[in-house]
């Protein structure tokens, strides 16, 4: 091997470190995609829905303070639900220009965002309004992301794929 092969070898090897350590190039609409805002408002306004019509008078402040925590919570399941699918939706046209698919977030990126609102809004939630809400907040991100993202849809994804793998070798 000569030392020109070598110093090029070198220099990849040199860049391609440097490049994982770039910051990301992602906006906070990335982010804020990410947790699925639709998503989100869906969860939000079942949760006030259920404020509302509670038999007890919750304090204003309780209230929005519980109602941010689930926001945040159902943020945080998206968010983990879009990394996990991060593969199947570079495949899908519905879903390729997705931060993660298009390389704006890294897929460690999301995961840590994802856990991070995950632990954020469990535990605020747990301080400010109760343990049991909190625990019932833990038991809904866990159930999203572990038993209908990697769980139920694992059938999905394998038909997903062949089909994908078959459409590839038609062309």
């Amino acid at each position: 091997m000569s030392l020109v092969s070598e110093g090029a070898e070198l220099a990849v090897r040199v860049q391609a470190a440097s490049a994982r350590h770039e910051p990301s190039i992602a906006s906070v609409g990335d982010y804020v995609a990410l947790m699925k805002p639709r998503v989100m408002s869906l969860v939000v306004f079942t949760a006030l829905v259920g404020l509302m019509i509670a038999p007890a008078h919750i304090h204003p402040v309780i209230g929005f303070a519980a109602l941010l925590c689930i926001a945040v919570g159902a943020g945080a399941a998206g968010a983990l639900n879009m990394w996990y699918d991060a593969d199947i939706d570079a495949l899908m046209t519905r879903t390729v220009n997705r931060s993660i698919p298009q390389g704006r977030i890294m897929p460690g990126e999301a995961l840590g965002f994802g856990m991070t609102l995950a632990v954020f809004s469990v535990a605020v939630l747990g301080l400010l309004v109760s343990w049991l809400a909190a625990a019932l907040l833990a038991f809904t991100i866990f159930f999203y992301v572990v038993i209908y993202t990697m769980w139920l849809n694992a059938g999905r994804r394998g038909i997903s794929s062949s089909a994908v793998r078959r459409a590839r070798c038609l062309r």
